[in-house]
């Protein structure tokens, strides 16, 4: 190895010398900095200037959206012009990162609110009378005026349809993704890669694989039942991809623990990995329903359009709020456009109900208990104390009337040798 150096490098030893230059200050990779700032509201200005010269003077442009884009590219040149002025490469590059990220939860921030604010500014005319939520459309036509008609029966084909569609996926869910993650195989592999295929499954396709196999052959008609299957359909890849990614973070560490205290695999199932990831299951539901709720295609192939309310999910045609939505809004009538949009904002209502009722019910991080868990803990604590007392103070009392008979080999007690664990095994 010394023949390929250089004699110089092999022979002496170089030292540094103290002096190494002008030490810079530590780059913060947490938050922004005062000139990060400054410069992020000079490039945001000069960029809306630029962008308005642009459209307005230079360029035959008139598109709000491509405004937005120019203003928003421009903000990124001269961001990083203004930070190349004071920083080094990673500097730029960190700071180019942190904006994206940025940029991109204000974008979806901003589609969210104007996606709920339009949808509730346009169902005023609607949502503005008490009949809106208590009447059906059974009397109403679509020359009829606002202070007719409702949706009260779209609210609970949909209520009814969801309720069926939870009460098969969460279980069969949950059940296949502990199947994957526990006991995985080659069979297991398959079911994987089926679920997985069926997530980007159009919806059409859900509603007439039912239609074809369960209505056209007689075995139902369209109904509640029928539109909550294909729903069932929709929503359960999702809850099994989900829940299959939450069981995965679940700490090996924990089951092996659970192993050594001797327990079965269905008990650390059961007691150790679903508590775990309990608030990561609750998102995969909350995720499913969310699917299933916003669909309409299976449910106009599979449920029927119904004017009145229907509380049979197995006799009669059922609708729910998306399929109300979807007749509403094919209309010309103004009054039908804003009951549609009336019924969108409902729909969002209740996904919002549903939402935090769920969050309610299972957003607690792993290892944290409610209060009438720890209740519950504590009186279990209490109650094992008082066993262990009393089967102490009963051994001490059978110890103190019995003689003390000592074993022939032993100068042992029998009443304590009983204590010690015993071997098993064939002697020698």
């Amino acid at each position: 190895m010394s023949n390929l150096l250089p004699a110089n490098i092999v022979n002496q030893t170089y030292t540094p010398t103290a002096d190494r230059g002008e030490e810079l200050p530590p780059r913060s990779i947490t938050a922004f900095q005062f000139h990060d700032i400054y410069n992020a509201l000079g490039a945001g200005a000069a960029a809306l200037s630029l962008a308005a010269l642009l459209f307005g003077w230079f360029a035959p442009l008139q598109s709000m959206i491509g405004y937005v884009l120019a203003s928003f590219v421009l903000f990124l040149l001269i961001f990083t012009l203004l930070t190349g002025f004071s920083g080094n490469r990673e500097e730029i590059t960190d700071r180019m990162a942190t904006t994206l990220m940025y940029s991109a939860g204000l974008i979806l921030i901003a589609t969210l609110l104007f996606v709920v604010f339009f949808t509730v500014a346009r169902s005023g005319d609607a949502i503005g009378h008490i009949n809106f939520f208590t009447e059906t459309q059974k009397l109403t036509g679509p020359l009829d005026p606002l202070t007719s008609g409702g949706v009260v029966h779209a609210i609970v084909g949909t209520l009814i349809q969801i309720s069926i569609a939870l009460a098969i996926t969460i279980p069969l869910g949950i059940t296949t993704a502990v199947f994957l993650n526990e006991v995985g195989g080659r069979f297991a592999r398959l079911v994987r890669t089926v679920s997985d295929a069926m997530t980007a499954l159009p919806s059409i396709v859900a509603g007439l694989f039912v239609f074809s196999a369960l209505i056209s052959t007689g075995v139902l008609q369209r109904s509640g039942m029928a539109a909550a299957i294909a729903i069932t359909v929709m929503m359960l890849p999702i809850v099994i991809r989900a829940s299959d990614v939450v069981l995965r973070l679940v700490p090996h560490n924990l089951r092996e623990a659970s192993y050594a205290l001797g327990t079965s695999r269905w008990r650390t199932v059961w007691h150790v990995v679903l508590p775990t990831a309990r608030s990561g299951l609750v998102t995969a539901v909350i995720l499913g329903t969310a699917r299933g709720l916003g669909e309409t295609s299976p449910v106009l192939l599979t449920s029927g359009a119904a004017a009145d309310t229907n509380v049979d999910p197995l006799h009669g045609p059922m609708i729910s709020l998306p399929l109300q939505v979807f007749t509403f809004i094919k209309s010309p009538e103004p009054n039908m456009i804003a009951r549609g949009f009336g019924t969108a904002a409902v729909l969002l209502a209740l996904v919002l109900v549903l939402f935090t009722l769920a969050r309610v019910l299972g957003g607690k991080a792993p290892g944290q208990q409610s209060k009438r868990q720890r209740m519950h803990t504590l009186s279990q604590s209490r109650q094992d104390e008082m066993r262990i007392a009393l089967k102490h103070k009963a051994r001490e009392k059978a110890a103190a009337a019995a003689p003390a008979k000592l074993n022939p080999t032993a100068t042992t007690p029998i009443y304590e040798q009983d204590l010690r664990p015993r071997r098993f095994g064939r002697k020698k």
